[in-house]
């Protein structure tokens, strides 16, 4: 056996598609509803939790303990009168929100619940707690994944209105510079694993999870599918301080409830993702997997699943209810300028790092190896920035030409260089009182070149 099909892991995937269709429509539906409800429970603890932390009650009412909130919204929502905007491009208009809607129920059909290897008894048939698996599952979910945000961008330009297009453009242009980072920490997990099936890496976190020996791609990875689901603090595209409502501004009733509805269901499938991929899956935690023998036998691996889901999801509201919304301009710069380097450089270290340990080196000689080249790195960006030329050496920049606020008669704020008009002060505090007890005025207060006593005002 060579050294890296030693590593690679073997994908067993014979166990899927033995199923009766019957079992399969019943493990499909479990999958729904499994989703259903997690964003049912997500909306009123969403709201529990910042009102917790804002020191308010939050959602009381609608059954024990408010939990039946979420329910009464939707409800309420689908009573609403659907209202069709006249300028809308009504097949597109209307197909918007299902685009959006149903690429994010996709993605949970290759997550594992379960072990592949313990098979479960659903009506005295032996089936794995998972509803399929593909040598290429990670594919698929980013596939899946990039297809919801055309529903986005379709629903902001078939308004015919200006700031859901607005709205719809941030969408597109947030996807593609946080996707690429996301493919990368991706990158990363493949390399380490040697697949891109899930229930494989999930099997190859048997020793450690692959947030402890990949740390820099979980970061990334948390960090993109913040920005992925649209989520405060990157909740750019629909922003309502600057467009209204973003791209779902002229959508009402049903249609306006299946984008909240695929934004949660986006928050709970890339959860579960970043559960599969760096938090050991449906594996007990550390303390309990060691003592326990049968922890991860059984149905207990959903109950380990489904925790981690639901401590990533209170990673989402405590992020909205401590960070401000950054700016556009912040969000694309982390973007373009720090996750995908980041991304692109830890992606080349750990390739570099698994080709050294195909080459069976010790890890001793791959930490030595790795430090140098890092080193060395940094030795020459030190250079660089020694002899590099200093700002005082350069030529002084020309003068910015005038700037002026109302050009064309429409308000436009400053270009690179150019700076405001200075803003009128107002008098001194001695310079008013003296005005308001009849005193003399000052020379600009005439307009006119003359000068107002107390006399003449008291004459008009």
């Amino acid at each position: 056996m060579t050294p890296y099909t030693s590593y690679l892991a073997t994908e067993d995937l014979s166990m899927f598609g033995r199923d009766p269709w019957w079992l399969v429509v019943v493990k499909a539906v479990f999958c729904f509803a499994f989703l259903m409800i997690t964003v049912l429970f997500s909306i009123v603890w969403e709201r529990k939790v910042v009102a917790w932390m804002q020191l308010r009650i939050g959602p009381n009412r609608h059954g024990p303990w408010g939990m039946l909130q979420s329910l009464a919204d939707g409800v309420k929502l689908m009573l609403k009168e659907d209202l069709v905007v006249k300028r809308a491009d009504k097949v597109v208009y209307i197909l918007a929100p299902i685009v959006a809607a149903i690429p994010a129920f996709m993605a949970i059909a290759v997550i594992p619940f379960g072990p592949a290897g313990n098979e479960i008894s659903i009506f005295g048939h032996r089936t794995t707690m998972q509803l399929t698996d593909l040598p290429i599952a990670m594919l698929y979910i980013l596939a899946v994944a990039s297809v919801g945000i055309y529903g986005i961008v379709l629903a902001g330009w078939s308004s015919g209105s200006t700031y859901p297009l607005l709205g719809g453009l941030r969408s597109c242009a947030q996807m593609i510079s946080y996707e690429i980072a996301m493919g990368a920490a991706f990158a990363s997990v493949f390399l380490y694993s040697g697949s891109m099936s899930t229930s494989t890496i999930v099997e190859q976190q048997h020793d450690r999870w692959y947030v402890l020996l990949l740390p820099v791609s979980f970061v990334i990875y948390i960090i993109t599918m913040v920005g992925e689901t649209n989520r405060a603090p990157f909740d750019m595209p629909e922003s309502e301080g600057d467009l209204v409502g973003g791209f779902n501004t002229e959508y009402s009733s049903i249609k306006f409830a299946l984008f909240m509805l695929a934004e949660y269901v986006n928050m709970v499938t890339v959860s579960a993702v970043s559960t599969t991929l760096f938090l050991g899956g449906w594996r007990a935690p550390w303390p309990i997997s060691t003592f326990w023998e049968g922890a991860n036998h059984g149905w207990w691996p959903m109950l380990w699943f489904v925790v981690k889901v639901q401590l990533l999801l209170f990673f989402f509201i405590w992020l909205r209810g401590t960070l401000p919304r950054v700016r556009y301009d912040q969000l694309m710069k982390l973007g373009w300028k720090v996750l995908i380097p980041v991304s692109v450089v830890w992606l080349m270290l750990v390739a570099t790092v698994r080709t050294l340990r195909n080459q069976n080196y010790d890890f001793a000689d791959i930490a030595l190896y790795v430090g140098g080249g890092v080193l060395v790195l940094l030795l020459i960006s030190f250079a660089v920035d020694i002899f590099r030329e200093k700002p005082e050496d350069r030529e002084a920049p020309a003068e910015a030409a005038g700037f002026d606020p109302m050009a064309g008669g429409y308000p436009v704020p400053p270009l690179p260089g150019q700076e405001l008009p200075p803003v009128p002060r107002r008098r001194p505090r001695r310079e008013r009182e003296l005005i308001v007890s009849g005193g003399s005025d000052t020379a600009s207060d005439g307009s006119d070149g003359g000068s107002r006593d107390g006399k003449e005002g008291s004459d008009v």
